[in-house]
Order: C-alpha cells, then structure tokens, then sequence
C-alpha cells in the first residue's frame, strides 16, 4: 500500500509559484484512488495542484470535513476544473446556516459554505450525505459524527446556527476526519478537529477496531485553545505513541511550536506543498 499525502492549501506555503491561503485542502493518494479532502477557501487548491502536477480531473471522490468556507469555498472551480461527476461525501450539516459572533460583538458573520447546492450539482458534485461513518475503499473510512468525551476539548463558544427563531450555539456535528488503516497502525488526516483531536482519534480507533496510531496530519483547532488543552493534545500524542505528526491551518502557532519541542524529527509543518509519502502495507 502505497500512501502519498499532498496539501493543496494551506495558511502558508513551501515552494515558487505556490499561493497561501487561510484554510485546507488535502490530496489523498493511496494504491490507485485519489480521495479529496476539503477544498480551500478559493482560487489556491486549483492553483496549486497545477503548479504541483496533481491533476484534478482524476480525482475518485471529494470529501467535505465541515461547511465552513475557508473549507469548501474552492469547490465550485475544482468541479468546474474537474469537468465530471463526482461524489461528494459530507454531513448534512454541512448545509447549515453557519454564522461567527467574534467575543464582545454583537455582530454575526457568514461563514457557510458560499455557494447553493443546486448551483453545484450542476457542476457535476453528486453530494452523499451521511452522519455515520462512510467507507471509502476496504482501508480509507470517514469519521462521521464524533462523540465528545474528552473533558478537555469544547467547542468554541462564537460559532451559531441561524434558524426561524435566531442563532442557535452550533454543535458542529459536521466535522470529521478521514481514517486510513495500515499495518502500522491509523493515518489519521482532520480538516480543522473542532470536536477535539483526541475524541477524533478515539472515535477512529473504535470505528476501526485499531489502537495503535502511526500519523495526525491537518488541521488540530489549538489556535484558541487554552494552555491547558495543548498539554493534554501533546501528553495523548506520547500516550499513543505517534510517530509522524504534521500540522496545519487552525493548530497555531504556540501549538505547533509545543508539538516541535516535543516531538522532535517526528513533527513537521504540514503546509501547501508539502508531500508525504507513507510506505504502509495493509492491515
């Protein structure tokens, strides 16, 4: 099994040519299926997969980690650059009305996905939408929802609903993570982690019936978190025993410096541009 993880978008980027942008967007490549995950917040995943020769138009399936735009605004030119049908794995969540209120505001800004469904199934997206988990191939699952259990890990407190009444806190029961099994243990890919990094990898081991975590990679929403709850994500990190972790988009800046401290060699900035290559068998 050959496992090669490409980031298309990123906050940052390594490279000439290559545009940075705030959000994500993961090329996922294992044995013959390409899996997308998430499409960045515009112009950079289309961009930068051409810079990088990673065509889109041979891409199996796109999945949607949660409906926020700095994670689905590039999908309408991805399908329109892809020129095809394609499936669309997601939450039915990902629709919701998704509105920011940033802390001593009264002010609620859009941050949904920018575009309407119709527009896009036009394009060619074949949306599958499911709260369980769904299995890519035998070795690539998504998460589905992921249960809270961690006293650790909350949600952030600006993040609402719009409904008929008002704004509502939202649940972001949305967001999911991709699993691939390997006989080194679980690749472990998240898009922004807002349920908790750590009831992502719990939820993924009990999906998979695998204790053992070889990789994190994407995006681990630590940016706001408190001290307390880096030193919790890094403790669980050695408790399991990862051997590769690499960080992007909403982690942060002190996170990520905690995570290179510790972690050493087995740490990177996983940023636009970025390949990895995994030489996993199956499990």
């Amino acid at each position: 099994m050959e496992i090669q993880i490409t980031t298309l978008s990123e906050n940052t980027a390594q490279g000439s040519g290559l545009l940075s942008e705030w959000g994500l967007s993961i090329l996922i490549k294992v044995d013959n299926t390409k899996i997308l995950f998430d499409t960045g917040q515009s112009i950079s995943t289309v961009h930068n997969a051409n810079a990088l020769g990673q065509g889109l138009s041979t891409i199996d399936k796109i999945v949607l980690s949660h409906g926020h735009y700095d994670h689905t605004g590039g999908l309408r030119q991805v399908l329109m650059n892809m020129k095809k049908e394609v499936r669309v794995v997601a939450h039915p969540d990902v629709w919701g009305r998704k509105y920011l209120k940033p802390v001593n505001t009264s002010n609620y800004r859009y941050i949904g996905v920018p575009f309407q469904k119709e527009e896009l199934e036009t394009l060619g997206a074949n949306f599958m939408l499911a709260r369980e988990p769904v299995w890519l191939t035998d070795d690539i699952v998504t998460t589905g929802e992921i249960p809270m259990t961690t006293k650790h890990e909350l949600l952030d407190s600006g993040m609402y609903i719009k409904q008929k009444n008002g704004f509502v806190p939202d649940p972001l029961l949305d967001d999911r993570a991709i699993i691939i099994k390997t006989d080194k243990g679980l690749l472990v890919i998240a898009g922004c982690a807002h349920r908790g990094i750590i009831n992502t990898i719990k939820h993924a081991c009990e999906i998979t019936g695998e204790e053992r975590v070889h990789a994190v990679m994407g995006g681990i929403h630590l940016f706001r978190a408190l001290k307390e709850q880096c030193e919790y994500t890094i403790s669980a990190f050695k408790k399991m025993d990862v051997q590769k972790i690499g960080v992007s988009h909403c982690t942060g800046m002190y996170a990520a410096v905690q995570m290179a401290q510790e972690f050493q060699d087995r740490f990177f900035f996983n940023n636009a541009g970025t390949t990895t290559i995994f030489a996993c068998g199956k499990l």
